[in-house]
């Protein structure tokens, strides 16, 4: 085709005919024409434009292949700042948020909000003059960005020319430009085929791509773009809901996201966040969280800006951020009920915007099932605030010299021994008495009401004590003085005398009680009182091994193997003794080896509500000494519900079972029988 006027009609032709398929594939997702037809216009335009140059134009499709490499990218400052978004982590977060909105604008009624996915990428501004596009700029620090025009012009979900009517004189578009998950892959297998860095993920490679001072590298790579709003507007009005303002985009032309959503209130928002989250591993980019936009622009004025960020939008965030690194060592921390925790030593790496060297991998049961091992590069999942995990194992790059982690048969912190319950997933220190890692936590529970009932000996108290080297064992409490008491931080002299009455009060006691104050792991009160019923005294329960204890009524072998762990561990019986030589006594009884007798014997009772007359855990008690058995959850073994004032969900249940229920009058009754 020779003749120029032919030409620029045909030219005029196909860039409208290319725009128009652009629009149906980018922003529509409902393409007309296969590939191969498109490709033929591009071709037929590019052909057509190499003969008559002067007929090229900024805007031609055939314009996104990229100029030549820049010196450096120019600064441009936004006319509008481009403000980034507070964030929220959870649910709570939101409908704090929300009341915020409504309270701020005296609404009773729901919100209307426009919710969005929030896409990892890069965002950016694109400034349209007549329709055309003009002008691409980075956020930047939101007021000041890049200008990275050329490297725009080569994103093909860009329309480098606006559909349609209506649109005003300059408009700023606001968005993000992201690459898309397999694209990601596929620029990653031709870096590492060609021994170049690999991108950690599609946010980096997507920042890096449209940085190229060479935007022929930029048109390389796979990138997209999704808008989500406008800047800079001229005079002509946009719709009054940023819902109307989204839909007039796209019938400009431009790819705004389909997942968008208008909800109402908190609870529409939260709904759409779990629904995103459910569906995001699906989708074919990457997000880390939604957004959430007060629909009503007008609304949106009136409530304004505070800092760097809207009062009338929130990014909710999705729990959990990923990297990769090496594993350099598990180390195994025990906590303060003696479960070891084992940790991972990691190769230092940013994850959910902190720098990341530790991270648990929760228990042992974890640790097989993952197969992790030292030498192995894992990937690190930060949530938050959350402790970081081990999410996984990269098994491709797996050494050939990584070493299993195999579970320590000794404490690391007091040597005792370390019993993993079969086909369990914690193990645990037994030296519970004697662990300096449970030695907090013991103390607390070894003087709680329940246990030996030592009035004033509470958690402040306790922290002080082991801190100030007074008190390393429980046996050690009965050797405080009040010259020691009396000179801790808010005790006095009086405070200490009454702490030191209540720990001689403590000397005396019940053997069930001294069992349950042991904190022997799965020994709760009931436990405690059929065991010291069994056995009588305190020689013959340390003595018994795993098969003597399953002839327990109501012990079986998880409680036999915890309670023959904690008596066959020598640093245990050490300090039982040291008790023991304090002074700490009770009345000694022959071992029944039956169930509890009495005249209550056989019946099973549950407690619900407050009793005026005595405490539940009296009542209880009197009960047990009765030869009867009290449990913490109504079932049809149950003979009767013991109902005090203002009883819980316990009574309806026993009425559905056709439990005999006792008022407090009819139990003291029963009692007195």
């Amino acid at each position: 085709m020779t003749n120029r006027r032919d030409a620029e009609r045909r030219i005029h032709a196909l860039r409208d005919a290319i725009n128009h398929h652009n629009y149906r594939y980018y922003a529509l997702d409902d393409p007309e024409v296969p590939d191969s037809e498109y490709d033929r216009l591009l071709q037929e335009l590019r052909a057509l434009e190499r003969e008559f140059p002067g007929l090229v134009t900024p805007d031609s499709p055939t314009q996104r292949v990229g100029a030549a490499p820049l010196r450096e990218f120019g600064e441009i400052r936004h006319e509008v700042p481009m403000l980034s978004l507070d964030n929220a982590f959870s649910e709570e977060e939101v409908r704090a948020f929300d009341r915020r909105v409504r309270e701020r604008l005296e609404e009773n009624g729901e919100i209307e909000y426009m919710a969005e996915p929030k896409l990892d990428g890069l965002a950016i501004s694109l400034v349209y003059e007549r329709g055309v596009f003009m002008r691409g700029v980075t956020r930047g620090d939101g007021s000041t960005g890049e200008d990275v025009t050329q490297n725009v012009r080569t994103i093909s979900s860009i329309p480098l020319r606006l559909m349609g009517k209506g649109f005003p004189m300059l408009l700023e578009v606001r968005g993000e430009v992201y690459m898309p998950r397999e694209g990601f892959e596929a620029l990653n297998q031709r870096a590492a085929q060609r021994n170049e860095k690999t991108f950690a993920n599609p946010r980096n490679a997507a920042a890096g791509s449209l940085r190229q001072l060479d935007a022929r590298i930029t048109a390389e790579r796979p990138l997209e773009f999704f808008a989500y709003g406008c800047g800079k507007v001229s005079a002509a009005a946009l719709p009054q809901r940023h819902s109307a303002v989204l839909a007039h985009l796209r019938a400009w032309g431009l790819r705004i996201n389909s997942e968008n959503r208008a909800v109402r209130g908190a609870e529409g928002c939260l709904g759409y966040y779990r629904d995103m989250a459910a569906k995001r591993t699906a989708l074919p980019y990457q997000i880390d969280g939604v957004v959430y936009k007060v629909d009503r622009v007008d609304l949106q004025q009136k409530l304004g800006f505070v800092a760097r960020a809207p009062r009338w939008a929130v990014a909710h965030k999705f729990p959990a951020e990923e990297a990769m690194t090496v594993l350099r060592a598990v180390e195994f921390q025990v906590g303060r009920t003696g479960a070891l925790t084992p940790v991972a030593r990691l190769q230092p790496v940013f994850v959910g915007g902190a720098t990341v060297s530790n991270a648990t991998l929760h228990n042992m049961d974890e640790v097989e099932r993952k197969d992790v091992r030292v030498g192995d590069t894992v990937m690190v999942r930060r949530a938050g605030d959350v402790i970081p995990e081990v999410a996984g194992v990269v098994l491709a790059k797996r050494p050939r010299d990584a070493k299993r982690v195999h579970l320590p048969h000794k404490c690391p912190v007091c040597g005792s021994e370390v019993v993993r319950p079969e086909g369990g997933a914690v193990a645990r220190c037994t030296g519970g008495l004697y662990c300096a890692a449970q030695r907090k936590e013991l103390i607390r529970h070894f003087a709680s009401r329940r246990a030996l009932d030592i009035e004033g000996l509470g958690e402040k108290l306790v922290d002080q004590l082991v801190k100030a080297g007074l008190v390393a064992t429980v046996a050690d409490i009965f050797t405080l003085t009040v010259p020691q008491l009396a000179g801790l931080e808010r005790m006095g002299e009086k405070s200490a005398l009454n702490l030191v009455a209540a720990i001689e009060k403590a000397r005396h006691t019940a053997l069930p009680r001294f069992l349950y104050a042991l904190g022997i792991r799965e020994v709760g009160e009931a436990t405690a009182e059929t065991l010291a019923r069994h056995f009588g005294t305190l020689q013959a329960l340390m003595a018994a091994d795993e098969n003597v204890l399953q002839q327990v009524p109501d012990v079986g072998p998880v409680v036999a193997a915890a309670v023959a762990a904690f008596f066959r561990e020598p640093h245990n019986r050490e300090v039982i003794s040291a008790v023991r030589k304090a002074g700490v006594h009770w009345p000694e009884q022959s071992g029944t080896r039956l169930p509890g007798a009495g005249p209550l014997s056989g019946r099973s009772f549950v407690l619900t509500g407050t009793l005026s007359g005595m405490t539940r855990e009296a009542a209880g008690e009197r009960i047990r000494t009765l030869g009867g058995k009290v449990s913490g959850s109504v079932s049809k073994k149950t003979d009767f519900l013991v109902a005090g004032s203002e009883p819980g969900s316990k009574l309806a249940a026993a009425q559905k079972l056709g439990v005999t229920i006792l008022d407090e009058r009819a139990f003291l009754d029963l009692l007195q029988e």
